[in-house]
């Protein structure tokens, strides 16, 4: 019986971990439709071999740092329970490498490639599973602490600040760091407008991500016992929350109503398993209306360049789930009574600060050894030619434009 558990799980979870890994199709796409047409092949290079060096990164040092496991030991040992630990930590796996897909998007058009490879390395070998192993593993009791103090430890079933919130504030670093793209902003104040190079790519890849995060939400509680479908149902009311929203707010946008439902999916992973349907509903709401604001905010007044508006979608959004999981998730709001507003606030505030220190840090350290910004010429002609010099295959979509 135990052998038939063992493996029904290991299937959950293999099967979450494919999906999560297709929401990988979607980054790429989301960001190769926002992006101008002669950066579009260096988006889907970036985000295939991104993947690939955070899974080295995140085998031989993040996932020990996170959780204290490697995997020196022999085949037959790390083969027992069917493989739960191995198909537990490509499901991981899936949401570390999430950070550099995220941070993707905000340096799109102007990062250096090989730069942006070691920091990928560095963010999911260190940064990433630091607060991990503090949220999902009680590293440095400061779990224990919250619940001795507040009654509840801090609350983050599926990510909204391990992963999105941490993502989006560490890509905030990056982007200052950076600079804006040449010819972004006019020496008069002005704004000069890049649109979405293509926007049925763009509402591909944002499709493919909402599909992709009912695995991301539902199969994080990584039993096939611990399944409960609230979370499905509160995923699928954050998502339309967020779209209605960001449609009211973006003055119907085809690239905001897009990344309305992103904006709720984010919001709800922290508290999908104890929120009701209706808190699920005006968290996705609140966040897609965030998204929207914070994006215009950004872009036009404190002309901060990032592409894809990362910071508001991922960083934002993902530190409000992070506090609506300690409202909503109160019984008082219907929601299953389990969490602590303080200890949200709390956990909330020590994700973001790792996460921007990190981020500065990381880049900053880049930046200073190497340089993270592609040279004037070549930003210009497309970040694509980058990708050229270094793989030495014909243009394959490079334009000129």
């Amino acid at each position: 019986m135990e052998a038939l558990q063992s493996a029904s799980d290991v299937l959950f979870v293999l099967l979450g971990a494919i999906m999560v890994l297709a929401m990988h199709a979607g980054f790429a796409f989301l960001e190769v439709g926002t992006v101008r047409r002669k950066n579009q092949v260096n988006a889907l290079v970036k985000i295939m071999v991104d993947f690939s060096v955070s899974t080295i990164a995140y085998f031989f040092i993040g996932y020990s740092v996170a959780y204290g496991i490697g995997f020196l030991q022999g085949a037959e040992v790390l083969a027992a329970k069917n493989g739960y630990e191995l198909v537990k930590f490509f499901f991981l796996l899936t949401f570390a490498a999430a950070i550099p897909a995220i941070i993707s998007g905000g340096i799109a058009e102007r990062a250096k490639f090989n730069p942006q490879l070691a920091a990928t390395f560095l963010l999911v070998g260190l940064v990433y599973p630091f607060f991990e192993g503090i949220a999902w593993n009680h590293h440095y009791g400061i779990q224990e602490w919250l619940k001795a103090s507040y009654g509840f430890e801090f609350h983050d079933f599926a990510g909204s600040v391990v992963v999105h919130a941490m993502g989006g504030w560490i890509a905030l670093g990056a982007v200052i760091l950076l600079g804006a793209r040449h010819g972004r902003y006019g020496k008069d104040g002005r704004v000069h407008a890049y649109p979405p190079s293509n926007i049925p790519f763009l509402a591909l890849g944002a499709w493919i991500l909402t599909v992709g995060w009912f695995g991301f939400n539902v199969m994080s509680a990584q039993t096939l016992s611990g399944v409960t479908g609230l979370v499905a149902m509160n995923s699928l009311m954050a998502l339309v929350g967020g779209t209605l929203a960001a449609l009211v707010m973006g003055k119907n946008d085809p690239g905001f109503v897009h990344n309305g439902p992103l904006a709720g999916l984010v919001a709800v992973c922290a508290g999908s398993d104890v929120m009701h349907p209706l808190g699920a509903l005006v968290t996705g709401a609140v966040a897609g209306a965030l998204f929207v604001w914070a994006f215009t905010l950004t872009q036009n007044r404190w002309k901060i360049d990032d592409v894809l508006g990362v910071w508001p979608l991922h960083g934002l959004c993902g530190a409000w789930g992070g506090i609506a999981a300690g409202i909503f998730g109160a019984k008082a709001l219907g929601g299953m009574g389990t969490v602590s507003l303080m200890s949200q606030l709390i956990g909330t505030g020590l994700g973001v600060t790792i996460a921007l220190v990190g981020g500065f840090a990381v880049y900053g350290l880049v930046k200073k050894l190497v340089g993270i910004r592609m040279d004037v010429e070549d930003e210009y002609m497309g970040a694509d030619l980058a990708i050229h010099k270094i793989t030495a295959t014909p243009n394959m979509g490079g334009g000129d434009e």
